[in-house]
């Protein structure tokens, strides 16, 4: 019995575009003003990652970093720079998180025994003493 013969499968990568996005459509977005997505944009929330002319462009993640900045203002009462300042300590937590994740290691072979962390590590104990 014969089998039938497969065309060879060609593969092709394709590098996809990123789509930037400019003031007015960010702000429809997130629902907020253009002035008030240029005020976030001069504190430093977002950055442009290119530019129109003279309009700035943004990339996708604008939006959620705008939001996320609009809810850390909303539910804990910052200001703009407070939420500013949040969303890239937060950035910068999932970002150490994924870092962590990526480097994590192995589950134990069968038999092994691994010490839970809190046996592995080193504590340092500190002790303050009050000069006042």
């Amino acid at each position: 019995m014969a089998t039938p013969s497969r065309a060879p499968v060609r593969a092709q990568l394709v590098r996809r575009q990123r789509t930037l996005i400019g003031v007015e459509v960010l702000a429809r977005e997130t629902g907020l003003h253009p002035d008030l997505v240029l005020r976030l944009v001069r504190l430093g929330l977002v950055e442009p990652a290119g530019a129109n002319g003279t309009a700035p462009l943004f990339d996708g993640t604008a939006v959620s970093r705008l939001a996320r900045a609009l809810r850390l203002r909303r539910d804990l009462g910052l200001n703009y720079a407070g939420a500013v300042l949040a969303g890239e300590l937060l950035a910068r937590i999932d970002d150490l998180e994924a870092r962590l994740r990526r480097y994590e290691p192995p589950p134990p072979a069968r038999g092994e025994r691994r010490d839970p962390p809190s046996q592995r590590r080193h504590a340092e104990v500190i002790t303050w003493t009050r000069t006042v």
